[in-house]
């Protein structure tokens, strides 16, 4: 499940209507670092690389105002978390050293299990003090039951050399000799490069590698895994390839469609929320869609098909230098603006639950479909452009009048 909106409303509602407190095995989390800054995201539209903001980090009320925000998030994920499950809260120097405090206060001091480094080689760099080069982890349980699989790792003999100690197994590869040794608490794992596959341009997107880990050492196939600040989708995207349950969640709209695109694109199946459905959307699309008997059924072949975008506010984006790009798509061929659509083919009001997702792949969108529909069902439409702004079209199937074209 994916779901846009407030993740302390989210979480209150999956414990107090859903009955799921204790239901998650995995909790990871990786909210603003109180950072004090703004984040941009590069999205990509043809050609062309678009700068546009992604979230803000930034607190009029200081310290005091971000944990107060992080804390009451922490004790419900606590009641979410199952007795064997284990939460990972992902920061950097900033604020861990207060964060460890909160999480002693509400899991237990005797519930820590790790804090884990992980270091990586980009971004940090500065004259006035050692290179920032690692975020921080803090693993804690719920009680001692918890689950916990242990990973292994090499550790190279010195000099690479076999040691030939009884009862030792080494193995040899093209650095030389080493042991398989119980994984250490300092993990080396390269961020998303500029050309990784992976990559989605969201910013402080984290690796598919690093989340791997995490779900490998404690969690097993069917698990339920949750993120509520699932930022480009990094967790519901490994969750989903390692047959693991997800929920995901942000407050974003760029965040929740980029997700939405990257599990589409991944062939995952889940289902998407809004807990706050705008009011209006801050872009206008054409389409065309047409109905054709079917002989001797009570089925109709629906054709529906995308023929136009215009974006309605250009001061979103980041720069001028972007706007303009941005116009010049729309006069060229604004389809190149939508991100992704997809189709509810039984629409029965309130939530759109896509049953068909059209998202772009190695940079080529479908703009048209045909889905066979029953006759007098209502279909919704829901596409998204490159900035995380969605609108919705209703079809009433099985009217007897001409075929139209839908602008909304």
């Amino acid at each position: 499940m994916v779901c846009r909106g407030d993740n302390k409303a989210l979480m209150k509602t999956l414990i107090d209507e859903k009955q799921m407190a204790g239901s998650m095995q995995l909790i990871y989390i990786d909210p603003p670092f109180y950072s004090r800054t703004d984040y941009d995201a590069v999205v990509q539209a043809g050609r062309e690389k678009i700068k546009h903001p992604a979230y803000g980090d930034r607190w009029e009320e200081g310290m005091a105002q971000y944990l107060k925000m992080l804390s009451g998030r922490l004790r419900l994920m606590r009641d979410l978390l199952s007795e064997t499950g284990l939460i990972w809260l992902h920061l950097d120097w900033h604020v861990v050293h207060y964060a460890k405090v909160i999480m002693d206060e509400i899991f237990g001091e005797e519930n820590f299990v790790n804090e884990i480094i992980w270091t990586y080689k980009s971004g940090g760099s500065g004259k006035r003090h050692f290179s920032r080069k690692h975020d921080t982890l803090l693993v804690y349980s719920k009680t001692k039951k918890y689950a916990f699989y242990p990973l292994k790792e090499k550790s190279y003999n010195r000099q690479f050399k076999p040691y030939r100690f009884k009862g030792v197994k080494e193995y040899r590869d093209d650095a030389g000799w080493y042991t398989l040794v119980n994984m250490k608490d300092v993990w080396q794992i390269d961020m998303v490069g500029r050309t990784s596959s992976e990559r989605t341009g969201y910013a402080t997107q984290k690796p598919e590698q690093l989340l791997e880990r995490i779900l490998q050492c404690c969690t097993r196939e069917g698990d339920l895994c949750a993120d509520f600040f699932c930022g480009s989708g990094t967790l519901p995207a490994v969750a989903s390839r390692m047959k693991r349950r997800f929920i995901g969640c942000d407050i974003g709209n760029l965040a929740v469609e980029s997700t939405v695109s990257r599990l589409a694109e991944n062939g995952a199946s889940f289902s998407v929320y809004d807990l706050d459905p705008p009011k209006a959307s801050k872009i206008r699309v054409k389409i065309d869609w047409q109905e054709q008997e079917i002989p001797a059924s009570d089925k109709v072949l629906l054709k529906i098909k995308l023929i136009s975008l215009r974006e309605k506010n250009m001061a979103r984006c980041a720069d001028e230098k972007s706007r303009e790009k941005v116009r010049e798509i729309q006069k060229e061929d604004s389809l190149q603006l939508v991100c992704a659509w997809s189709l509810d083919l039984d629409y029965q009001g309130g939530v759109h639950r896509p049953e068909k997702i059209f998202a772009r792949k190695k940079g080529i969108l479908p703009r048209e479909t045909e889905q066979i529909v029953s006759r007098g069902k209502t279909i919704s439409v829901k596409i998204s452009d490159i900035f995380g702004n969605v609108t919705y079209e209703r079809i009433e199937t099985g009217n007897e009048r001409e075929p139209k074209t839908a602008v909304y």
